[in-house]
């Protein structure tokens, strides 16, 4: 897939893996990429750190249909095409359920889960038209093993990746390739307040992301041998993971006690 001359969307771009995805496709020639965040100032931030690309910023708010509606209007508009959508943004409130409050879990599943459905569905006339299109959805290695105290989390992430293959499977028919990110543990702003060490380098996980999209890869698990190991395990025999969920849990509930990010 080359990406010179791809009109590309990434919602939660201005950090984190957005931004470092935004600043691989620019080193892979990207070079028009209209960005969707809820800060305005992050947003024009990212016209001067990277002025050679044509940045389309938007203000909004991926849980918001009428910010959407705002956003692919523009995106028409300005450009009248779009090829790649990346769904990226996303937010993480975690502890016991009981614990977290009602709006943080309505708006984990609106910003993490409705909002990209909503999204890809408004920018679908758009991506249909593309001769080499792609819709990449960023889950997390949560979406695959939940593991205790991101029961909310998990959901939204789990739900991204029956999303992604569904609509795979649903637009067969169009030159759209739909691939699925899973992360583990990154060094981003989301992650400040999770007590976890030798976190991935988002430049290396949008690296490898894009490797993926090149290479047409439906899914790209971050994690090593021994997460895809643990996968099939939470398959065929879950009690096994029970079991190191049971062995972790201490320190699973210390490494969450403060990990929000909304």
């Amino acid at each position: 897939m080359d990406f010179k001359d791809k009109h590309i969307l990434i919602t939660g771009a201005t950090a984190g893996i957005g931004k470092a995805l935004l600043e691989e496709l620019m080193n892979r020639g990207a070079d028009k990429i209209a960005v969707l965040a809820r800060n305005q100032e992050k947003l024009d931030a990212l016209k001067t750190e990277f002025p050679k690309v044509e940045i389309l910023a938007v203000s909004a708010d991926v849980s918001n249909p009428k910010d959407l509606d705002r956003a692919i209007s523009e995106i028409e508009k300005t450009w009248g095409a779009l090829d790649i959508l990346i769904n990226n943004a996303g937010v993480v409130s975690a502890g016991a359920l009981e614990d977290i409050s009602d709006e943080d879990i309505v708006n984990q599943v609106a910003i993490n889960l409705t909002g990209p459905i909503l999204l890809t569905k408004k920018c679908l006339h758009l991506l249909k038209k593309s001769n080499e299109g792609a819709i990449v959805n960023v889950s997390s290695g949560l979406g695959f093993i939940a593991w205790p105290f991101y029961n909310v989390y998990a959901a939204t992430k789990a739900g991204i990746r029956q999303f992604s293959d569904a609509l795979r499977r649903d637009l067969y028919q169009y030159p759209l390739h739909i691939m699925t990110i899973y992360p583990t543990a990154t060094e981003t702003p989301m992650m400040k307040n999770a007590a976890v060490e030798n976190m991935d380098d988002p430049k290396m996980v949008a690296r490898v992301s894009l490797d993926g999209l090149i290479n047409k890869e439906h899914h790209v698990i971050f994690g090593g041998e021994q997460r895809l190991i643990d996968i099939e395990l939470n398959h065929s025999d879950p009690d096994v993971i029970d079991r190191k969920a049971i062995e972790r849990y201490d320190a699973l509930r210390e490494r969450t006690e403060k990990h929000r990010a909304m």
